[in-house]
C-alpha cells in the first residue's frame, strides 16, 4: 500500500466518496433515514456545512466545508459511520461478512474502513464537483434526471436558484444529456480509478 497522507487544510472544502462494505445497497430506506439521523447527530456535535450530497444505494458523494481552523473531517466521518452502524445493527439489519483480521481491529461489515477525499481548489473546481454529485444518479443509471432522485441536495440547490429544475434533464429527450467529467480532479485520475475499482 502506498504511503498515503490525507490533505489537512484547516477550514477547507472537500469532496468525499464513502462506500458500504461489499457494496451492500443499504442506503435505501430505512438506511437512508438512519444515515440522515447520523448526520444530524454529527452536525450537533461537530458543526460543518454539507454543501452538496447525493446518497446512492451503496455509496455517497459529498462536498463539505469545515469551520475556520478545523481540519477534522476524519473525526466527523468516523462519527457518522459509527452512529449509522450502531443504529443499523440495533434495528436488526445484518452486516457484510468481513475477515478475522478486520474483526480483531474492531471493524464491522457495514462501511469500508476508508473513504476518498479531495481538497477543493477554487470556485470552478467547487462548481464542477457539485455538478458531478448532482448528476451521479443519472451516471449510475438510478434516474433519468437529477430531479428524479430524491436523496440529493439538487432539490435544495434548485430552491436556492443555483440550478434550473431541468438541469441535466431527459424528460423531453430520448436520452439524458451527455455530461462528462473527464476534466475533474478528485473524481478522475489513476489513484481515484484504482480506489473506485476496488470499492464501487
Amino acid at each position: 500500500m502506498p504511503n498515503y497522507r490525507r490533505s489537512l487544510l484547516e477550514g477547507g472544502t472537500y469532496f468525499f466518496t464513502v462506500v458500504t462494505e461489499g457494496r451492500q445497497p443499504i442506503l435505501l430506506e430505512p438506511g437512508r433515514t438512519l444515515l440522515r439521523q447520523s448526520f444530524r447527530q454529527c452536525l450537533d456535535e461537530f458543526p460543518f456545512t454539507i454543501d452538496a450530497i447525493v446518497v446512492l444505494p451503496d455509496h455517497l458523494h459529498a462536498v463539505w466545508s469545515l469551520p475556520v481552523g478545523d481540519a477534522e473531517y476524519s473525526k466527523r466521518w468516523g462519527f457518522v459511520k459509527k452512529e449509522f452502524t450502531s443504529a443499523w445493527l440495533a434495528t436488526g439489519h445484518r452486516e457484510h461478512p468481513i475477515s478475522q483480521a478486520r474483526r480483531r481491529e474492531r471493524r464491522r461489515g457495514v462501511w469500508i474502513p476508508r473513504f476518498w477525499e479531495y481538497t477543493i481548489r477554487d470556485e470552478r473546481d467547487y462548481a464542477r464537483h457539485v455538478d458531478y454529485i448532482h448528476y451521479n444518479p443519472v451516471k449510475h443509471g438510478h434516474a433519468r434526471c437529477p430531479h428524479a432522485w430524491s436523496a440529493s441536495s439538487f432539490h435544495r440547490a434548485v430552491r436556492h436558484g443555483l440550478y434550473r429544475p431541468d438541469w441535466g434533464c431527459a424528460c423531453y429527450r430520448q436520452e439524458p444529456p451527455a455530461m462528462t467529467f473527464d476534466d475533474l480532479e478528485g473524481t478522475v485520475g489513476e489513484d481515484f480509478e484504482k480506489w473506485v475499482a476496488t470499492k464501487l
